[in-house]
């Protein structure tokens, strides 16, 4: 059904830049091939996001054009999403925590100034059941794009909608923006992290490597990020979130977390 009312204006604004800067293939430096634009509506607001999408410019490289996109927008919306993961993850919880109603769950959304249709809480509770079964269902399809790719570049998100909610795991490949895992988890230890990540990697060819861009919730410490996975190259984000940029990379060791000493 179409929307019958406007969008609300977005609230807030911010610029998103891939991380990387040069071309994994011939290693010359990304040109920027165009700017795109989205509005996704959070629990903190609407927001309309800039996206930087760069692209490598030799023409003999076999990665010549294609579009790169940041990094960062997997961890906003889902593809084409207009509301936000955090607002997926809010009425997850209600709904299969708390067993609150559509009716209660659109109600309790618009108390916190969210535009929202009841039709839209329903749907995205639709889209929550379809993270957390994905693994399951559609790991054949995912696994063949990624062997298509020749390559991924990890990203694990944690989403904490609200305090004493659990967190919403979601490991995504931000080449293809196919998430492979979601996960409801009330802790937020390493081994948790640990197994999230070697969950994930079924998802790759045995021959890859994994070295992973890994992003924690606000406050959460580097430390529960796994001592052997971090990076000395460490970027934190406006919304305080830190990233770990580690491609994926063919190698001839199996895929696999490293034990710890």
């Amino acid at each position: 059904m179409a929307r019958k009312t406007p969008r609300p204006e977005a609230t807030h604004t911010m610029i998103l830049t891939p991380a990387k800067e040069r071309c994994e293939q011939c290693d010359k430096l990304f040109w920027v091939a165009y700017h795109g634009h989205r509005t996704v509506t959070t629990l903190s607001g609407v927001w309309e996001l800039t996206l930087v999408i760069r692209q490598c410019s030799n023409p003999i490289c076999p990665l010549y054009h294609v579009r790169y996109r940041p990094e960062e927008e997997g961890y906003w919306a889902l593809p084409h999403g207009e509301f936000g993961l955090d607002v997926i993850a809010l009425i997850g919880s209600w709904r299969f925590r708390e067993h609150r109603s559509v009716p209660e769950m659109h109600q309790a959304l618009q108390a916190r100034g969210l535009s929202i249709a009841e039709r839209s809480v329903t749907y995205l509770m639709q889209r929550y059941e379809e993270l957390v079964t994905l693994h399951v269902t559609d790991q054949e399809r995912i696994k063949a794009q990624l062997q298509k790719q020749g390559q991924v570049i990890l990203a694990l998100d944690g989403l904490k909608p609200d305090v004493g909610h659990e967190v919403l795991w979601v490991v995504r490949d931000c080449l293809s923006q196919e998430i492979l895992l979601a996960r409801p988890l009330l802790s937020q230890t390493q081994g948790d992290i640990t197994s999230l990540l070697r969950g994930a990697s079924s998802s790759c060819s045995k021959n890859w490597r994994c070295q992973s861009k890994v992003s924690s919730p606000m406050g959460k410490k580097r430390s529960a990020v796994p001592s052997r996975l971090s990076s000395p190259r460490c970027l934190i984000n406006s919304a305080s979130f830190i990233i770990l940029k580690m491609p994926l990379i063919p190698s001839m060791k199996p895929i696999g977390m490293p034990k710890r000493n």
